[in-house]
């Protein structure tokens, strides 16, 4: 956990469903596959709370196939196809969030993104957005992915700054393990991509954000920032 008196110097978020509303490029996506499928639409929302589940948790979703299906790896190979060629083109950052990446800059406080979406989805989207985070650490980057720490322990050192002087946002519940996990304050991001059943409350978060709005506030509640 923080430290007494340690300032914020690093602010690391994950990509989607917390920095980042991607969810509006993932539901034509399974629409589209359960429609070559001959299956009827499916009810957005369901989609919305799958997409920080990743692609493996769609193809299941968009054609209730599992794992050991022999169809289930060229599906899902179709479904990041589909993906790739409308990335970028519907994502929007979380309102609040342009103007507090502004203000981290301002304070000179450094910001990344440890996420579990893969490089070559990451760096466009990135891109298109004109997004250009101090780190950038996805899963072919580490060994273990979230919710090992391994992450966010790279993305501290990435950003040159101590584990307890960071601070890590995450809308699913290996987010906050993955934090607690390293040692860092973590904040729950409440307006993500909650399944149904699932509750930000019970991931034993420092603080929880019920709007991307609160960030702000959670950060800085203070004129400088100090954590207890």
């Amino acid at each position: 956990m923080m430290h007494p008196g340690a300032r914020l110097r690093a602010v690391i978020f994950d990509l989607d469903g917390t920095l980042v509303e991607t969810a509006d490029d993932f539901i034509p996506v399974v629409q589209q596959l359960r429609q070559e499928h001959e299956l009827p639409p499916m009810e957005a929302q369901r989609i919305r709370s799958s997409v920080s589940n990743g692609s493996r948790a769609l193809v299941k979703l968009a054609l209730n196939i599992d794992e050991g299906d022999p169809r289930f790896e060229l599906q899902r190979q179709r479904l990041l196809a589909l993906y790739a060629d409308i990335l970028g083109h519907h994502a929007t950052l979380y309102p609040g969030v342009e103007k507090l990446l502004e203000l981290l800059v301002s304070k000179g406080i450094v910001w990344g993104i440890a996420t579990n979406k893969p490089r070559q989805y990451t760096v466009p989207l990135l891109k298109k957005l004109s997004l250009s985070p101090g780190s950038i650490v996805c899963p072919d980057d580490v060994t273990h992915p979230k919710p090992h720490p391994e992450s966010l322990e790279k993305g501290c050192r990435e950003l040159d700054c101590a584990i307890h002087e960071a601070v890590y946002l995450g809308d699913h519940l290996r987010d906050i393990e993955a934090g607690r996990r390293a040692g860092m304050y973590t904040i729950a991001a409440a307006y993500g991509y909650i399944e149904p059943g699932d509750r930000a409350d019970d991931w034993n978060a420092d603080a929880i954000a019920l709007r991307s709005q609160d960030l702000q506030s959670l950060l800085f509640p203070e004129q400088e920032r100090v954590y207890a």
